[in-house]
């Protein structure tokens, strides 16, 4: 059994681990990459051949010889960022600032080419408003439900269009034609689209952090239940008081020179925690409520927890605010729990258990 245990643990831990290296922003680093992630950002001063990204937010703040590939919710060339290729994206929006040397062919709900964007080749563009204020050095076909051309936009070649036309016409050197074959009304479905795909990524995410999370910690993740259950007033504002207390702890850190380093690793610290008080949130919250349906598994209040938090977080307004008070109790709980366990250091956690609930003996 201890063996068996060891091992459950020791594969928690490279889950965390797993969990923890996909949520952060990931620089890519081979010559050419084929990545999926929260953020993928190529580093300025970075070179790399191909880019090809699944993620929330795609940035290339420095050099792509080849192609850019990229289905995300956000895709973005910084001024100062260069791909020597095309740039094919499906995305909630794009930005060009930097230099597309290629073609550039995009399904957005946005589209912007700002002041400093360059597009070498063609521009095909399906989306829900595109603004053009920099240069089209090829010819550009544009379906939209509003296209505007800037005082800073330049189209050397021909513009194709269909949808509401604004701005400086006299921006395009070649000629400009309505072309209602050029369709966008499947552009303004892209960005609830990758709202959702990155929605479905961030639950993956969330719940495999907190399987992690309750592997590694059974006893006490189900304190951090038991303490939402029993007191959520005072937990909600124990969560409150660290949201605010740890910031001003961490501004007033970086004020001395000493204190700047301190303060950023907290910084990212403090983020961390903020993660694990949603995913412990949602988890206490569900296992609350299923524990009134004599339901008191841990797994499933877990699997019920996160999936609830993700359908409340595509609720405007009244899903952010309940979700940012079950940020409140599990962040609450989780400081709650981690004061009382220092005043316990001794304190084992059980080798496992799969129910919650304070009829359960205290050890299997």
């Amino acid at each position: 059994m201890a063996s068996e245990t060891s091992v459950r643990k020791r594969l928690a831990v490279v889950l965390l681990v797993v969990v923890l290296l996909g949520a952060v922003p990931t620089g890519v680093a081979a010559q050419s990459e084929s990545t999926v992630g929260g953020t993928v950002v190529v580093e300025e001063g970075e070179t790399i051949d191909d880019l090809e990204a699944v993620a929330g937010t795609v940035v290339v703040e420095g050099t792509v010889t080849g192609d850019v590939s990229a289905a995300a919710g956000d895709v973005r060339i910084e001024s100062g960022g260069e791909v020597g290729g095309d740039l094919e994206t499906a995305s909630g929006s794009v930005t060009i600032d930097g230099i597309v040397a290629g073609d550039v062919d995009v399904g957005a709900g946005n589209v912007a080419v700002g002041e400093d964007g360059t597009v070498g080749g063609d521009f095909t563009a399906g989306a829900g408003n595109v603004v053009v204020d920099g240069t089209l050095e090829g010819d550009a076909a544009i379906g939209a439900e509003t296209i505007t051309l800037g005082e800073g936009a330049s189209i050397a070649g021909d513009l194709r269009y269909n949808g509401d036309l604004q701005g400086n016409t006299d921006a395009v050197a070649g000629s400009i034609t309505e072309d209602s074959t050029l369709g966008f009304d499947i552009a303004p479905t892209l960005q609830p689209l990758a709202s959702w795909l990155v929605s479905l990524y961030t639950l993956a995410l969330n719940l495999l952090l907190g399987a992690a999370l309750l592997a590694l910690f059974p006893r006490f993740s189900d304190g951090v239940a038991e303490r939402v259950a029993t007191d959520p007033l005072r937990t909600g504002a124990v969560g409150f008081g660290v949201l605010i207390g740890v910031p001003i702890l961490l501004v007033a850190a970086a004020i001395t020179i000493i204190g700047i380093p301190f303060s950023i690793v907290g910084g990212f610290a403090f983020a961390l925690v903020i993660w694990i008080g949603i995913v412990y949130g949602r988890f206490a919250v569900a296992a609350w409520l299923l524990g009134y349906a004599d339901l008191e598994n841990r797994w499933l209040a877990l699997v019920i927890g996160m999936i609830g938090g993700a359908i409340l977080a595509q609720l405007p307004f009244v899903g952010g605010l309940l979700n940012f008070l079950i940020l409140l109790l599990g962040l609450g709980a989780l400081a709650w729990g981690l004061y009382a366990h220092r005043r316990t250091p001794g304190a084992r956690e059980p080798e496992h258990r799969d129910r919650i609930g304070p009829d359960e003996p205290a050890s299997d």
